[in-house]
């Protein structure tokens, strides 16, 4: 086993003379500008999925809209958590979770949608699970070591997408197969 990297003083003394970085100490180890940047690149992700799940929630209609629909405010909810997060994360990392909403859609991953059909509802929250579950794997393993307390969020992140994505999927193979040509 490796010796102990720094004495305890110096850590004391560093924590002391530092203490305006918060929770960033030396040991960090990402490009924490960077780290930021991305994550407020995924908190703008989040919004637009809650607002994209939030419409396609209160304008899904048909027969078979009420199971839909549910699982659509459920899927809000959890982005919403998500977005929570990601904010809290970013303070904590000195940074400012930036919710212009004038900014929101060029920096988001994910696109908005206005479908009117409850199939095309469902496809496109699935390409955008799909788009999270792609950047976020990137990102998890972007930061690597760096920064173990952003990359377990991502890692967290992503398992919930990965479910968001299994219920969307199970959702299209239990529809008709004629309710993609109607209007809703």
């Amino acid at each position: 086993m490796a010796d102990f990297l720094t004495d305890i003083d110096t850590i004391r003394k560093r924590a002391r003379d530092e203490i305006e970085k918060g929770a960033v100490t030396d040991a960090y180890g990402a490009d924490l500008q960077r780290v930021i940047g991305v994550c407020n690149e995924a908190l703008a992700s989040e919004i637009v999925c809650v607002l994209r799940y939030k419409r396609h929630y209160y304008t899904a209609s048909g027969i078979h809209s009420e199971p839909v629909a549910a699982e659509f405010l459920e899927h809000a909810a959890d982005e919403q958590r998500h977005a929570d997060r990601l904010a809290e994360r970013i303070a904590q990392l000195g940074g400012s979770p930036d919710f212009d909403p004038a900014r929101l859609s060029e920096r988001s991953h994910t696109q908005y949608d206005g479908s009117e059909n409850l199939v095309e509802m469902i496809k496109e929250d699935l390409i955008a699970e799909r788009i999270a579950i792609a950047s976020y794997t990137e990102i998890a393993q972007w930061i690597g070591d760096g920064d173990p307390t952003t990359r377990r969020l991502f890692e967290e992140l992503l398992a919930d997408e990965e479910d968001h994505a299994d219920d969307l999927k199970s959702l299209l193979e239990r529809l008709p197969k004629d309710l993609e040509n109607q209007r809703s």
